[in-house]
């Protein structure tokens, strides 16, 4: 079946659910490889932005002038896709499937089989450049009004094409561009407190806050930014708490 096929299933056998209903939705994808922290860290940050924030649904999913959103943090996928389900991209019956052999949810999304997905994921730290990269594209066609999203996780900044992303992107003035930080205190050579300072000191405007707040999190989502691309810090807690 097509990715084409697989939206038109999706739009006539979905339903959309609610935030009370996503752990139910995580709750059908069982197995091993499940990365639970890794999922469950993400979850309220994917579900402010696909219920408040992006401009994207099944009906757009392959509109020009739809946001974009670019899921970095690709391991542990369960809210994503529980997200996706609540909102219509895919039906909540493929849940029960995730990570089988027959299955198009896998333990990182495929964008070719997981309606709603920009990119594929698995090497760390290939997010934000392709954001950078997709930012710029748009910019090149003429489309300024779409916004670009992706998501990373702390432990991604310690690889070195983020950094290279992150200093091309003040300079460049990519205000179309938005970053969201989970930051559950699991990267390697972090220092408290200074995430949104590396950003800064390459001319991103920047917000912390935290990331089970979600009228804290739509307001940094949509604090105004111009002429500057922009990063929200999302506090969770830590991962091995």
């Amino acid at each position: 079946m097509t990715i084409t096929e697989q939206r038109a299933q999706s739009a006539q056998s979905t339903q959309t659910y609610g935030y009370a209903d996503l752990p139910g939705l995580m709750g059908l994808m069982t197995g091993d490889e499940k990365h639970g922290p890794a999922a469950t860290s993400t979850l309220d940050v994917l579900w402010v932005l696909y219920d408040r924030v992006l401009r994207v649904g099944p009906e757009s999913a392959d509109d020009p002038g739809r946001d974009r959103f670019l899921l970095s943090k690709g391991h542990g996928p369960m809210a994503y896709y529980a997200v996706l389900a609540a909102k219509g991209f895919l039906p909540a019956d493929w849940l029960p499937g995730f990570g089988s052999y027959d299955s198009p949810l896998g333990h990182h999304p495929d964008r070719t089989l997981v309606p709603g997905a920009e990119i594929g994921s698995g090497s760390l730290g290939h997010g934000l450049p392709i954001a950078v990269g997709t930012a710029l594209g748009l910019r090149a066609q003429g489309l300024h009004d779409p916004a670009v999203w992706t998501l990373i996780g702390d432990a991604e900044l310690d690889e070195g094409s983020n950094h290279e992303a992150i200093a091309f992107a003040g300079p460049a003035g990519l205000d179309r561009l938005h970053t969201v930080v989970v930051d559950n205190s699991s990267a390697s050579y972090a220092r408290p407190g200074g995430i949104a300072a590396r950003f800064e000191a390459a001319g991103w405007s920047a917000r912390t806050v935290d990331g089970r707040d979600h009228e804290a999190l739509h307001a940094a989502f949509t604090a105004p930014h111009p002429g500057r691309p922009h990063v929200v810090v999302a506090r969770v807690e830590p991962k091995n708490a």
